[in-house]
């Protein structure tokens, strides 16, 4: 099954699982973000931090694993497995990246060429 996104473009299921992970990993970043203010800005609780930072760390690993994985199924190339690795780093980068990426076509098929190996994988 494939979906089309607002630039026509389908995602496979690899692309699919990238891009929930990165809105998880930036979902998880915001609630942190939003913890780290309530506890040393308005100094009013540190359970936002508490949660969230069990979350986003999980999320972390949960992306960068992804975005591994979708590097080697969607065979990318080396700068776009590097950006994607780093965009984990600053907050709510992750989001764009994957627009990003979307519309170059890095989450559209498996890019293999071969006629011995062309299989969809993400069928």
């Amino acid at each position: 099954m494939t979906v089309t996104r607002l630039s026509g473009t389908r995602l496979t299921g690899t692309g699919r699982l990238f891009a929930i992970a990165s809105l998880i990993e930036a979902a998880t970043w915001a609630g942190l973000l939003i913890g780290m203010f309530l506890k040393y800005v308005t100094e009013t609780t540190d359970m936002g931090v508490w949660l969230f930072g069990r979350l986003h760390g999980a999320a972390f690993m949960f992306y960068v694993v992804i975005a591994v994985f979708a590097a080697w199924r969607l065979r990318w190339p080396w700068w776009a497995t590097v950006l994607a690795i780093l965009a984990a780093i600053p907050p709510l980068v992750t989001l764009p990246l994957e627009m990003w990426f979307l519309r170059l076509g890095l989450l559209a098929s498996t890019r293999r060429h071969s006629a011995s190996t062309e299989h969809n994988y993400d069928a």
